[in-house]
């Protein structure tokens, strides 16, 4: 099934431009590692108290066997709808849906928060930079209205780069990555030798946390720190190869982690773990101003900048190819499958998505202080990253359980492992949030309000599977329906079991 009516008339298609670095662009752009560092730092000493860094190894590790089920997945099916698609292949169009729809979900709501955190890095840079007022207002990076009235501005600019091509937007990431690695590194590495905080090789050791609901809650930020690295195969259709797409993601994976052990080491030798709790947001400002003056002190907070402009732009990509499959599989509307005969971009959705977003914003104005609307969300979208992910690795162990030899460890035990892991830590967390709250209330603190997000984001999903296929009767919801792609297999059918 396609969006046009005529078959005699081709469908305008994405072009094949992306390398691996492309690839491993748009990943490591997406996970954001600056702003996560930079800002989230906060929720997730918050949870792991000192042991922050051995959190982020940990949950390397199931993130990794995910990485190997996302790219046995990609070799025989290339899809940019990825989990929406291998998840109904092996485990029903019901689960297959709501796996696209809550991926779908989470990076909008993520979009509208990385709009107003945007803003507030604006905000943070020119005050930092000495231009405290404008008229009689003051200016302040902790105003969630004049953040997400900052972030807009940030958010038009970046949809234009989006829809002008794939290949233009790794390039600018590409030059992005540059700088923000280069500062993060070099100040970091000054962090680790002048830091005043001593060393402890107890930040290394996952069982020193306070308890395995602190570890539980510990690794989904951490997932939420990761998340992102996907993205790469969001765009397998527009990569030369799927070859190339599996190499950018593990590329920007391995990099990421590096960078996150390395500066939450850097970060915890400056700055004691309440400060780092209750500064997290502003922890490359802190950074900066600890290890330098002005101006040398404002490019920790410009590399932070740079990353949330970049991100934002970044995880357009994969949200829109997302909408894009379910657009050709009838799920959605038909304009979500148009792509532009010129540009080789979504455009139509890659604005519908970027005005959702910037609605959804709209919505933290009900939270005064941007920390807690960091918190909030990074625990919330973590918990649905962690069924997304965990559903997707459970599809390739199921679709490959019958391989043998090494294949059936790589495609289906560890993936599957993976999987549980996740599902697991969440399962988890969802039982801490629903008892330690006796009533509700708009506080990141209340478990019950943690709860609402991915209770909503589920819910919708059940209810919009239902609109699909009784609504809109997609054929994805028939037995022998074949998804739509444009991207060749590197695999043939008979290397399926």
């Amino acid at each position: 099934m396609t969006v046009n009516d005529d078959p005699a008339v081709p469908e305008p298609a994405m072009r094949r431009s992306l390398g691996t670095w492309g690839s491993a662009a748009i990943a490591a752009s997406s996970i954001a590692a600056t702003t996560s560092i930079g800002v989230g730092m906060g929720a997730l000493a918050s949870a792991a108290g000192a042991q922050a860094p051995a959190i982020v190894l940990i949950a390397f590790l199931p993130i990794l066997g995910i990485a190997t089920a996302f790219a046995r997945l990609n070799r025989v099916e290339p899809n940019c709808g990825n989990g929406y698609v291998w998840v109904r292949q092996s485990l029903g169009p019901w689960l297959g849906f709501v796996t696209g729809w809550i991926n779908l979900a989470g990076a909008v709501i993520y979009g509208s928060y990385a709009t107003v955190l945007t803003g507030s890095v604006v905000l943070q840079t020119v005050t930092q930079a000495g231009w405290d007022s404008i008229g009689s207002l003051t200016l302040d990076p902790n105003s969630t209205a004049q953040s997400t009235i900052a972030g807009f501005l940030v958010l038009s600019a970046t949809v234009w780069v989006a829809v002008t091509g794939i290949r233009r937007v790794a390039r600018l990431q590409i030059a992005f990555l540059v700088f923000e690695y280069t500062v993060l590194i070099v100040f970091c590495g000054w962090a680790i030798l002048r830091g005043k905080q001593p060393f402890s090789w107890s930040w290394l050791n996952p069982f020193a946390t306070s308890g395995p609901m602190a570890l539980a809650q510990g690794l989904v930020v951490a997932v939420y720190f990761y998340w992102g690295w996907d993205s790469a195969f969001g765009a397998t259709e527009e990569s030369r190869s799927q070859r190339h797409t599996e190499r950018g993601g593990y590329l920007a994976l391995f990099a990421t982690l590096g960078l996150f052990v390395y500066c939450i080491i850097a970060l915890q030798r400056v700055m004691p773990l309440p400060e780092l709790i209750l500064g997290g947001q502003q922890a490359l400002t802190t950074l900066g101003d600890k290890l330098a003056s002005d101006p040398i002190a404002l490019l920790p907070p410009l590399a932070l900048l740079v990353s949330a402009i970049s991100s934002i732009q970044s995880g357009l990509v994969p949200t829109v190819r997302s909408t894009l499959a379910m657009g050709r599989d009838g799920t959605l509307g038909k304009s979500w499958a148009k792509v532009h005969p010129r540009r080789g971009t979504p455009l139509i959705g890659t604005v519908a998505i970027a005005c959702v977003g910037g609605a959804i914003a709209l919505a933290s104005l009900a939270m005064p202080s941007l920390n807690k609307a960091v918190i909030a969300v990074a625990n919330s979208i973590g918990l649905i990253v962690s069924i997304y992910y965990g559903l997707t690795a459970l599809a390739c162990a199921v679709r490959f359980k019958n391989e043998r030899g090494r294949a059936v460890l790589t495609a289906a035990v560890v993936p599957a492992v993976s999987g549980l892991c996740l599902l697991g830590a969440g399962g988890l967390l969802i039982y801490n949030y629903a008892t330690t709250s006796s009533s509700f209330a708009v506080d990141p603190d209340n478990g019950w309000f943690l709860l609402v997000m991915p209770t909503l984001i589920i819910g919708s999903g059940l209810v919009m599977a239902a609109v699909a296929k009784w609504g809109r009767k997609s054929p994805y919801f028939q037995r022998d329906h074949v998804p739509v792609s444009s991207a060749p297999t590197l695999q043939t059918a008979t290397a399926e079991p």
